[in-house]
């Protein structure tokens, strides 16, 4: 076997104004690491986008709207650039939170949890939330669930939107005003989840876990072809990519932020090569990962995608 060179590395060159998609590109001529697996996954995620015939899902995981990230996935879904939104309950918690008026707040984690505690104040790292934002939420929560028909049958795609319907900013309002699904399986871990059965101790509304997998599945059998940004890991990634293996096809587009180690085992670091041995991504997909910060890596990524398409 004969191994051969590539092109050469080339010196980024970084000067005053230049626009994200030129860093994007210099990144490109650089190409090791994962700055060139940033520069691969723009270059997937421009294709994706441009691809009218892909549906494009989106898989939202780690704490990333206390991170200030989620105005990011509320102007994609109203750019028409995500058609399948799955998240993490956690993620749509602290979207409703901020939607509603509260905030989140710089902290550091540098600092005495055991006196946060006392001041009702809980640390996402170095991001502060005070107890009060809970107050307000469960209210709101509360008075949404009342209003959803006693003794009726509900699925969490219907329940979100329901939410989404109430607030006028955020991910749920996007999602609710552009009629796009948000599948949230494992919501039983989130504070919507703990105050849903708060609400079903005095109330007949059930929830039924298994009420939007028919929706899904039928996207993915009517899909021309399937594209799919995967921010973090866990449940939304995998949400997403065994959505297919019903059908004889896979996703043809996928690209994965993460921070977390593929030989540890766990999914939310493993390869999208890997999921091509599963059948879940297609042996010719164009995919890349790349291994890092997404509160960095996902704004460079969407920025330098954005200005490219609008060029």
């Amino acid at each position: 076997m004969t191994i051969h060179c590539g092109d050469a590395v080339e010196q980024a060159e970084i000067r005053p104004g230049m626009t994200v998609g030129e860093l994007m590109d210099e990144l490109g001529r650089a190409g090791a690491y994962n700055a060139g697996s940033l520069w691969k996954a723009a270059g997937i995620y421009e294709r994706m986008l441009r691809d009218e015939e892909a549906t494009r899902f989106f898989g939202l995981a780690g704490a990333m709207v206390p991170a200030g990230m989620g105005g990011i996935v509320s102007d994609l879904i109203r750019r028409g650039h995500i058609d399948v939104l799955v998240s993490t309950g956690a993620n749509l918690t602290h979207d409703i939170i901020e939607a509603i008026g509260c905030r989140h707040y710089h902290g550091t984690a540098a600092c005495s949890d055991i006196e946060l505690r006392e001041e009702e104040i809980n640390r996402i790292y170095d991001v502060f939330l005070p107890n009060e934002a809970f107050i307000r939420f469960e209210a709101f929560l509360q008075d949404v669930f009342g209003e959803l028909e006693e003794g009726s049958v509900v699925s969490i795609s219907d329940l979100l939107r329901a939410i989404g319907g109430r607030l006028e900013s955020g991910i749920l309002a996007a999602a609710a005003e552009k009629e796009i699904p948000v599948y949230c399986p494992a919501i039983q871990d989130s504070m919507i989840g703990l105050q849903y059965w708060l609400f079903s101790q005095t109330h007949r509304v059930v929830v039924d876990a298994f009420a939007d997998m028919p929706a899904l599945l039928d996207r993915c059998f009517t899909a021309e072809r399937a594209g799919a940004l995967l921010v973090g890991g866990g449940v939304p990634k995998n949400y997403i990519l065994q959505s297919m293996l019903m059908t004889e096809k896979g996703f043809e587009y996928a690209v994965q932020l993460t921070g977390d180690r593929p030989d540890l085992g766990g999914l939310s670091g493993a390869t999208l090569d890997e999921a091509r041995s599963w059948g879940k991504i297609t042996e010719e997909a164009t995919a890349a990962t790349v291994y890092g910060d997404a509160t960095i890596n996902l704004p460079l990524l969407v920025a330098a995608v954005l200005e490219r398409l609008e060029a």
